[in-house]
């Protein structure tokens, strides 16, 4: 019996259709012990994680050498003076050692703030202070030490730095030490209202918000990872993600091993379509996660066939119809898309045993109530749009899964739990049949002319253009309208901007879209300005 089912009653229908899902966990609750501990005891030989790199290199990792590493890894932080309490940030890219780390952090009940290896020394700076962390462990590639060791200098504390494999200067060696330590680690008492996780979100404005979750977050990915992505106990799971990213959370660790599942990671830099195929056929992956532009590369490349792959689900951003179309129609195997944000687990999804619909974000997860609100609060009616809030139960401030506070900024933290209710900042529609359809960020939708729109459906029709690579679609001041709508586009390579290429664009679309959606001006543009993270920043467009 998978581990999931002692935290969970869960209620199917006779085609496994998740109809009802509670959780029920102790106050003690720490994913290292109860989870990794207790599936290396019953069943040691378990495959925890298949890791290969671009070099050829692999390992495989077994439930009791996860404990294994992981107690060594907790002695030797232990004994350098981490406590209950304390913050860490981990770079650590794919490598096979942010597992060690993690459930060793967890373990001494020590809040990971993970991240990624493309920071800035700037952006590491402002994380190291703005957490107040004691250490940093971090990849021994892509000048990330460097980089660490020149923005902890300007911090006025001394931060204990890690890296691992290689010796380099002002560092520790996690793998040297982890070596001498010790294999026995005695349980540490943690709650599971203690912070856990700490994500820096790279919003469109401002510095990121450090969005915290407990040690009950990784139990609200048992959704996320058997009905949504379809895991299995006994099977092997690929996320495409870095572990600096929530995604990492969503689908490279917790829920997949809960349910039984193997995790299956490849370390790599550059991204090549045929090496993931490689990658899946080689090691007989049966789940498939990654976001769209993944999904995108692979159908244009021509997917090769993929005998072990039973499932595959996106996330993340614009999910256009030819992709759906094309990966099915090569594959068999319709992308199942899903919805949550850094701040929540899984809200809504094309689930295990429902049919999956190009375009749709699928239906609500049983696990939560979530209602649709008008821009005047009131309950959105089918096909109205409306923002995407979550409704504790009856007689609860929270729920888990969504998560505990912004650091050191109660205020916003309020402001989003305005009124009983999370707010998502996420506008979608649902039509006759309980079906989500997302539309855009709530603040971004359009007006114009006395109508409202969302660019993300806008977007949809310019993908679909061969001569676009990457788009934007903004509102901008029209005397007229009060809004007009502006396609910001980066065209293909090779292909120069023109005013007829523009009204070959123009037309293509406004030919599919309803007048009051149409495009009045387009902008072509060498590069899109983002976020770390990849967003298109719409404020400076």
């Amino acid at each position: 019996m998978s581990i999931y089912k002692e935290f969970c009653k869960e209620t199917v229908d006779e085609n496994g259709v998740l109809l009802d899902f509670e959780l029920d966990y102790p106050d003690s609750f720490n994913f290292g012990y109860d989870v990794v501990d207790k599936i290396a005891e019953r069943e040691p030989d378990k495959t925890a994680l298949v890791w290969c790199n671009a070099h050829n290199e692999e390992k495989i990792f077994t439930f009791a050498q996860m404990k294994k590493y992981s107690d060594k890894a907790a002695n030797v932080f232990k004994n350098s003076g981490l406590k209950k309490g304390d913050r860490v940030l981990v770079i650590l890219k794919r490598h096979y050692e942010y597992w060690f780390t993690a459930v060793a952090l967890h373990k001494l009940g020590v809040t990971m703030i993970p991240a990624t290896h493309m920071l800035t020394e700037d952006d590491m700076a402002y994380r190291l202070k703005k957490s107040d962390a004691k250490a940093c462990v971090c990849t021994f590639e892509n000048d990330v030490p460097a980089k660490i060791k020149k923005a902890s200098e300007g911090i006025e504390r001394e931060i204990i730095l890690w890296t691992v494999r290689e010796d380099i200067e002002g560092f520790k060696n996690l793998t040297r030490e982890m070596e001498s330590s010790s294999e026995k680690f005695e349980r540490i008492a943690t709650k599971a209202s203690d912070p856990m996780l700490i994500y820096f979100t790279s919003g469109t404005t401002g510095n990121p918000k450090g969005v915290i979750h407990d040690f009950s977050y990784p139990l609200a990915h048992i959704v996320t990872a058997k009905y949504w992505q379809c895991a299995k106990d006994g099977g092997l799971h690929f996320t495409v993600a870095e572990t600096g990213w929530a995604k990492a959370s969503w689908g490279k660790i917790y829920g997949q091993w809960l349910v039984g599942s193997g995790v299956m990671v490849y370390d790599f830099d550059n991204f090549e379509p045929k090496n993931l195929v490689g990658i899946i056929n080689k090691y007989k992956v049966t789940s498939f996660c990654a976001p769209p532009t993944v999904f995108r590369y692979l159908v244009r490349k021509g997917c090769q066939k993929m005998p072990s792959l039973c499932h595959a689900s996106t996330a993340g951003e614009m999910l256009s119809p030819e992709v759906f179309k094309k990966f099915t129609s090569l594959t068999g195997i319709p992308l199942a898309e899903g919805y949550g944000q850094t701040e929540t687990t899984l809200l809504m999804a094309n689930f295990k045993g429902r049919e999956a619909k190009e375009g749709s974000i699928g239906v609500i997860s049983p696990f939560y109530n979530i209602e649709l609100l008008t821009f005047e609060g009131k309950p959105a009616k089918d096909y109205e749009i409306g923002e995407i809030c979550v409704v504790p139960p009856k007689g609860k401030k929270k729920q888990t899964g969504i998560f505990t506070g912004y650091l050191d900024n109660d205020k916003q933290y309020e402001y989003v739990w305005r009124n009983g209710v999370y707010h998502t900042g996420d506008a979608a529609y649902r039509d006759e049949n309980g079906r989500f359809w997302f539309k855009s960020r709530f603040d971004d939708i359009i007006k114009t002319g006395g109508y409202r729109v969302g660019p993300y459906e806008i977007e949809h029709v310019l993908q679909e253009h061969p001569a676009v690579l990457e788009c934007s679609v903004v509102g901008v001041p029209d005397p007229l309208r009060g809004q007009a709508i502006k396609a910001v586009v980066r065209l293909i390579k090779n292909l120069a901007p023109s005013k007829q290429l523009e009204k070959e664009i123009k037309d293509f679309c406004n030919s599919k879209l309803a007048e009051y959606k149409w495009i009045r001006f387009i902008e072509f543009a060498d590069i899109l300005p983002k976020t770390i993270s990849g967003k298109i920043i719409k404020r400076q467009l």
